[in-house]
């Protein structure tokens, strides 16, 4: 994987659960973080019976930060089967325009480059309470779904904040790990908004501080973007 080298325990467990390898973090039951000549090893042991699930659905890595396809061994792996997401209160609009507005502050690493996503969990309210960074968006996501793992955060008690346009990986992690909520400040893919749809997650993106764009629910709370 290319990734920025920050939060890469966090990484190592958000991309084990995001990909289904595992299902929850009690699956992984050691982690090593090791330094080698040409980069960086996370190195884990995980259940045996999730392990033999691993040897099935064998994946190439090659390319992972470069969209949501790259790959991938054949087709059938690019959609695997996901269950729905919990339904959750629509976050309120101006829980998520104090969010977006937070979110600059928060992101230390783009600060100094100018080059990296992020992701970040927002409360109801919409104040940020975690981020990860990441020049890779899919990293960045499975950082903050890893952080917010080994946190125990409730994951229908707010929503994802994402800085890159959502496509199809970003729902299909997101619905995998049950974040029932995706605000990007991009546009969505075609594929990623029938995946939304499908699984139900609520998806909403384009947004800005004066203006968003809810693609798979309804108004929030009530309340219409000015």
């Amino acid at each position: 994987m290319m990734a920025t080298p920050q939060d890469l325990a966090d990484f190592a467990l958000g991309f084990s659960l995001s990909e289904g390898i595992l299902r929850r973090p009690s699956e992984l039951a050691g982690l090593d973080i090791v330094e080698t000549t040409h980069g960086v090893e996370a190195r884990m042991t995980v259940d045996d019976r999730r392990f033999a699930m691993l040897e099935l659905r064998r994946r190439n890595l090659a390319g992972r930060t470069g969209c949501g396809i790259c790959g991938v061994d054949s087709l059938d792996a690019v959609l695997r089967p996901l269950k729905r997401v919990p339904r959750t209160p629509t976050p309120g609009f101006e829980a998520m325009r104090r969010a977006l507005a937070a979110l600059p502050a928060a992101q230390l690493i783009n600060s100094e480059t100018r080059s990296i996503h992020a992701a970040a969990w927002a409360t109801p309210e919409g104040e940020i309470a975690l981020i990860r960074e990441d020049v890779g968006r899919h990293n960045a996501l499975d950082k903050l779904i890893g952080a917010m793992a080994r946190a125990g955060t409730d994951r229908a008690a707010g929503f994802a904040l994402l800085t890159s346009r959502c496509s199809v990986e970003m729902v299909q992690k997101a619905a995998t790990v049950g974040i029932p909520t995706l605000v990007a400040v991009s546009a969505p893919t075609t594929l990623a908004l029938s995946l939304a749809q499908e699984t139900g997650l609520r998806l909403i993106a384009k947004a800005r501080a004066d203006s968003l764009t809810i693609y798979t629910d309804g108004p929030p709370n009530g309340e219409q973007p000015s």
